[in-house]
């Protein structure tokens, strides 16, 4: 990435979390921007976000963020409008890295212990 594009998606991931902060239900969810993804003509940005919470909860705040997308994209605009020529679309999706991480670490122990339990039988044969 460009060091222009950084300090953009540094831009938009600030203000959009302002909007999300003042936007988003209050459903005992907490909602946090991940990571920040901009195409190179800057015509569409990508928010990748980690919403704490039970999946339920999530689903129902990714529904009204898509709902909401043209309202966001909205107010961004009004608070970045000097900053750009065309202002980009958004996307955003959920961060599917920790559970990811958590599922291979879980496959890394049962595999380390498949291990122990083998060297125990060859141990005793």
């Amino acid at each position: 990435m460009s060091k222009r594009t950084e300090q953009v998606g540094e831009l938009l991931r600030r203000e959009v979390a302002a909007i999300f902060e003042k936007e988003l239900p209050r459903n005992g969810t907490l909602t946090t921007i991940v990571d920040v993804r901009i195409t190179p003509d800057l015509s569409i940005v990508r928010f990748y976000l980690s919403i704490m919470g039970n999946k339920d909860m999530a689903k129902a705040v990714m529904q009204h963020i898509e709902k909401e997308n043209k309202h966001f994209r909205k107010e961004l605009s009004m608070r970045i409008r000097n900053q750009f020529r065309r202002m980009p679309e958004l996307e955003f999706y959920i961060d599917e890295l920790p559970e990811k991480i958590s599922r291979i670490e879980q496959l890394l122990r049962e595999a380390k212990a498949g291990e122990r339990h083998d060297d125990g039988n060859e141990n005793a044969g």
